[in-house]
């Protein structure tokens, strides 16, 4: 089944490789962002428009007669699924990226309350899409999203809507590259990585063209469902570290923090969690015979080349702003000297 497909945030990370996996396989793409333009690995015949979704009647307007598939990439909250379903009448059904962020376990705990007391949660593994999730509301991401998914679903009838829980999402283009932690490292000549948790923390990654191709797949089979997106293995952060030293081709001492970092600039990663959260992908196996196209380790060379390549242009705070936020606001990502002072300290 293939037809008229139309994507909102066509040029952001998940966005750029489902126009790609869509056009590829028969799909008419007109993919949609607010810079407008294309991707050079779009085949041709993908229509670009420049279009910011805030804009409901702009929005309406580049839909024009409407499509068999919408996807929308940056759909956030219930206002954004009302959104939607006012244009219902023209969408045959919808595929929307949600995320694990969701998700707590049977304690109330979830990704809000990490840093609270005894706050990190404890799931089930692997987490099921039968696990229980934040109560919806306005409060945070985790929130909203809860909001965007129940308020679809509860109108399945008028836009079936598949929301695919996504966990970590990596790639190129990404604008929060949990990679740069570690590629940074490698291009500053930084010798050794601490790792809080015993380095075994599990945060479960997605590639951005597994992403598409669950999308690809949901595309030609509508229904209303939520479904988790991951890769075929969740590694450890020590893992993942150790890849991106393969790819860059250096090698770095890693010493282990039994427990949590430290100090707040010290053991921790964009990857190190408490408790693993690892996804069960048997539900998209089974619904929609879902296949992973790539790997972690086979997927983390490219990521690592874009980001090299992007670190040479210019300084990384004005490469990517929410990174740098982050780091500002809960601790630099690359505060050697705490780290050669923590090392001494402990005869590291």
């Amino acid at each position: 089944m293939t037809g008229t497909a139309f994507v909102i945030g066509a040029s952001g990370q998940m966005g750029r490789q489902a126009v790609r996996a869509l056009a590829a396989d028969g799909w008419r793409v007109t993919a949609a962002s607010r810079r407008g333009g294309g991707d050079e690995r779009w085949p041709e015949g993908v229509r670009t428009v420049r279009v910011d979704r805030s804009d409901t009647a702009a929005l309406a307007a580049a839909l024009g007669d409407g499509c068999d598939v919408l996807l929308d990439c940056v759909a956030y909250d219930a206002a954004d699924a009302r959104q939607l379903l006012a244009l219902s009448d023209r969408v045959g059904s919808a595929v929307v990226i949600s995320s694990a962020a969701v998700y707590e376990d049977e304690r109330g705990r979830n990704f809000d309350t990490q840093g609270e007391p005894d706050g990190a949660p404890r799931y089930p593994l692997p987490l099921p899409e039968t696990c229980a999730t934040v109560a919806p509301g306005p409060a945070t991401y985790g929130t909203r999203k809860v909001e965007l998914e129940q308020t679809l679903l509860a109108a399945g009838d008028r836009l079936p809507s598949t929301l695919l829980r996504a966990g970590a999402v990596h790639g190129t283009h990404s604008p929060l590259p949990r990679e740069l932690h570690f590629v940074k490292r490698a291009l500053d000549g930084r010798p050794v990585r601490v790792l809080a948790y015993g380095g075994a923390s599990r945060f479960h990654p997605v590639h951005a063209s597994n992403v598409a191709e669950l999308v690809r797949l949901a595309a030609a089979k509508p229904g209303s469902r939520v479904l988790n997106a991951g890769d075929p293995q969740a590694p450890t952060v020590a893992e993942i570290s150790a890849a991106v030293d393969r790819a860059l081709g250096v090698t770095s001492e890693t010493v282990l923090i039994d427990g949590p970092p430290p100090a707040p600039t010290v053991g921790d990663t964009p990857w190190s969690t408490p408790h693993p959260m690892v996804l069960d992908m048997s539900a998209a196996e089974h619904e929609l015979g879902y296949r992973p196209v790539t790997t972690y380790e086979d997927s983390v060379p490219e990521t690592a080349a874009w980001l090299a390549a992007e670190l040479a242009k210019a300084d990384w705070r004005d490469l990517f702003p929410l990174p740098a936020r982050l780091s500002a606001d809960h601790g630099d990502w690359f505060d050697y000297a705490a780290e050669d002072d923590w090392l001494a300290a402990n005869g590291a």
